[in-house]
């Protein structure tokens, strides 16, 4: 491997470890960004002459460090921090691999905490945690959320800049505050998974990097924080529903129909994990999803689908946190288990619901369930205008698709 690929693939698989223990002495993720580029860009001169270290993640973070610890010394203003955390590293040499791994840990968590502060509005703390945590680039920031470079750019500055001016503290807290907190993380780790796991718009369904980060991220709070039931919930959930990814399109991208997917092509590795970790969870929003997702995993034909339990737990889920999507999720376990006439009702009554008014898969539920019922004329007009109102191309077209059957069927 040349030295500048080593550099790439090293820094970014340790980019969030070296940042957090760099805001650890700085305290402003943006400078401790900064200060983390420059480390690579020092990799970048003198690794293809030096060689590549022994410990490259190692070698990285010692550089940063001490880049962070001479700025704060240059710094006036920071000389009662230079006494606290500057005085102990004054003379000692850069280290070879970090002195304190559960310290750097609890630097990432910290950092996870900051960067889905609720200070930011959703789409920055979304950017600024894919940006800080998974490493990704701006580029691949706006491929992902089909936006410009430059909107992501400047929201991730405005971010850095909202944190920095509310001097928003490095640390994981804890009671009431951590609460609410946490809840900001595991809603910015399960909207980006969803993201691409149902792409919002664009021409493809999946985008299967999105779901890897937000999976890696899952994972990495759950180890960082074993005894918190909903992040163990929210990590047995993604491994559940990444354990399908494979099976959720066809050779051309098209969508594939839960009740047509090869289950033998499941991930059972996965789904393995997924159990493992929703036996350590609760009984939170994210647990009831995964405790679902478990029931699928659990069948070994569609037609296994322990429906009349997805139905209790979506019961449960809303109770927790009412939602039109909740119940109308609840509505279709209702029509598996208990037939579309039972369900059809359930749906009428969310077509009320404003939050659903230009929800495409409301008419789509409901075009199902006439389909079912032997109403082709009204399911195909369901499936039109679900097909109207989504912006994911291959959605469209799997509903127009299945308008179109229905017609060639009519008298």
């Amino acid at each position: 491997m040349s030295a500048a690929r080593a550099v790439e693939t090293v820094f970014r698989i340790e980019s969030a470890r070296i940042i957090a223990g760099v805001t650890r002495i700085v305290r402003d993720v943006g400078i401790a960004e900064e200060i983390a580029q420059d480390a690579l860009v020092a990799a970048l001169e003198q690794w293809p002459h030096s060689g590549i270290p022994d410990r490259p993640g190692a070698w990285l973070m010692a550089t940063a460090k001490h880049r962070a610890v001479d700025l704060v010394r240059r710094k006036e203003t920071y000389a009662r921090k230079l006494a606290e955390v500057g005085r102990t590293l004054e003379d000692v040499p850069p280290p070879d691999e970090p002195a304190e791994p559960d310290d750097i840990d609890d630097d990432l968590l910290r950092l996870v905490f900051t960067a889905c502060h609720p200070v930011l509005g959703t789409d920055a703390r979304i950017g600024l945690t894919l940006r800080l945590v998974a490493g990704l680039t701006t580029q691949e920031i706006a491929r992902a959320f089909l936006t410009s470079e430059s909107t992501v750019a400047q929201r991730l500055v405005r971010a850095k800049r909202t944190l920095a001016k509310a001097r928003v503290p490095f640390e994981v807290p804890y009671g009431a505050d951590r609460e609410q907190r946490l809840a900001s993380v595991l809603e910015v780790i399960y909207l980006v998974f969803n993201e691409g796991y149902s792409a919002t718009a664009g021409d493809d369904l999946l985008r299967p990097a999105l779901c890897e980060d937000a999976l890696r991220l899952a994972r990495v709070l759950a180890a960082l924080m074993p005894g918190e039931p909903e992040a163990q919930g929210l990590a047995a959930l993604l491994e559940f529903q990444s354990s399908r990814t494979a099976t959720r399109t066809g050779p051309d991208g098209e969508p594939v129909l839960l009740a047509d997917q090869n289950r033998a092509g499941w991930n059972r590795l996965l789904i393995r994990r997924g159990v493992e970790a929703l036996h350590r969870a609760g009984s939170g929003p994210y647990s009831l999803q995964a405790a679902i997702a478990g029931c699928h995993a659990a069948a070994a034909r569609y037609e296994d689908t322990d429906w009349r339990s997805i139905a209790t737990l979506y019961g449960r889920l809303a109770e927790l946190v009412p939602s039109p999507v909740v119940e109308l999720n609840r509505a279709v376990a209702v029509s598996m288990a208990d037939g579309p006439g039972a369900a059809l009702p359930l749906v009428d009554a969310l077509a009320r619901e404003p939050a659903l008014r230009s929800y495409h898969l409301l008419p789509s539920v409901r075009g199902d369930l006439l389909e079912r019922l032997g109403r082709g004329p009204e399911a195909r007009a369901e499936f039109e205008r679900a097909a109207a109102l989504t912006r994911n191309a291959r959605e469209r077209e799997l509903l127009l698709g299945r308008a179109a059957a229905l017609r060639e069927l009519s008298p």
